[in-house]
């Protein structure tokens, strides 16, 4: 059995795309799988999880002029028939679509030349791109209900998103542990990313000296790119609290470790966190992301806050002050953090990747 895979662009479209390709190894093992993306992330990431890899001539549309626009769309002609030149010789039994613009022509030219299509939208409000593919893919599997109202589809299935199998393994009690945390004290989490949040990493800043001596653990991942400032800045102001218990790291590979062990999480909208966040039961302080196409950050952040899983801030929005302020009244509710708790776990979908693969394979 043979399979075209294709999604890029950031982390969000690749890891679940890659979860999928593992599992479908696993269950069929004469299974072959060829990664269609663009010559971004994915072409670093996806052949160093083993799997062959090519790349086609495409780039996403530049909505900040025309000018620029129309540049990346002389070139989806040429990525359409790079796509069917690529399904053609490989012959698979389907192609499927995480997301991103490379995966738009490689599915598009699939309708065509493949024998079954699907796409997979991670968020609440479909991006252009799935809007047009869902009228034509076979069946499309979706992370949020939300979305159903704004497509025509042909089939639909509501699958979830796959998450890492690190986030079923890990209780809050042996993370905890592991991590050296006290047991007792309210955890605090908050991070944005690899590259970090420029708006989240400012309210910390700003919020830090206030949220301590109050029995509180703060665990801040700056991301990589201005580590060394927000630490500095972090190490000054906190210089008058020999007792603070804050932990500023830029990067942390076994995140499920840190949100497993806290109560709260400050963070970015992303389909992929929401779906670490449900798995956990992880009440959040959700940060749009306010440059996300079309928004869908906050359109994903206000599916979970409409259903009382989760608070939000709109990032321009987002101050130490007001941080605070959301942090304490939280903390000052049990009840109403504990039914965000269960709110956000009834979002969770455990088996979105048995249901995923259920589908590709019947």
């Amino acid at each position: 059995m043979k399979a075209i895979i294709t999604g890029g662009g950031t982390g969000g479209h690749i890891y679940p795309a890659l979860a999928i390709a593992k599992e479908l190894c696993r269950r069929k093992p004469d299974m072959e799988i060829l990664y269609v993306g663009s010559k971004g992330m994915e072409s670093r990431i996806v052949p160093e999880a083993g799997f062959d890899f090519v790349a086609i001539d495409v780039s996403g549309i530049d909505r900040s002029s025309m000018l620029k626009a129309g540049k990346s769309l002389v070139k989806f002609p040429y990525s359409f028939f790079q796509a069917r030149d690529i399904i053609k010789d490989f012959k698979p039994d389907f192609v499927l679509g995480t997301g991103g613009y490379v995966s738009f022509p490689v599915v598009l030219a699939g309708t065509y030349f493949a024998p079954k299509t699907f796409i997979h939208e991670q968020n609440a409000y479909p991006g252009l791109a799935n809007r047009y593919l869902a009228k034509r893919v076979d069946c499309t599997m979706l992370t949020f209900a939300e979305a159903q109202e704004y497509l025509e589809a042909k089939r639909i299935k509501i699958t979830g998103l796959p998450v890492r199998q690190k986030f079923f393994q890990v209780t809050p009690e042996i993370a905890r542990t592991s991590l050296g945390l006290e047991e007792n004290w309210f955890t605090l989490i908050a991070f944005g990313g690899s590259r970090g949040a420029a708006s989240i990493n400012r309210a910390m800043l700003e919020a830090i000296d206030q949220l301590q001596d109050k029995n509180m653990q703060i665990i801040w991942i700056t991301g990589l790119d201005n580590y060394e400032d927000f630490s500095q800045q972090a190490k000054e102001r906190l210089s008058g609290h020999p007792k603070a218990q804050i932990r500023i790291l830029p990067y942390m590979n076994d995140i499920e470790q840190a949100m497993a062990a806290a109560h709260l999480a400050v963070c970015r909208a992303g389909a992929s966190t929401l779906a670490e966040l449900a798995v956990l039961g992880l009440p959040a302080i959700l940060v749009p992301y306010p440059y996300a196409a079309e928004n869908h950050q906050e359109k994903n952040a206000r599916a979970l806050v409409e259903k009382k899983a989760a608070t939000m801030v709109i990032d321009e929005f987002l101050d130490g002050d007001t941080l605070v302020k959301i942090v304490e009244s939280l903390r000052s509710e049990p009840d109403r953090l504990n039914k965000m708790r269960e709110q956000m776990l009834q979002e969770a979908k455990p088996h979105a990747l048995d249901d995923i693969i259920k589908e590709l394979l019947n």
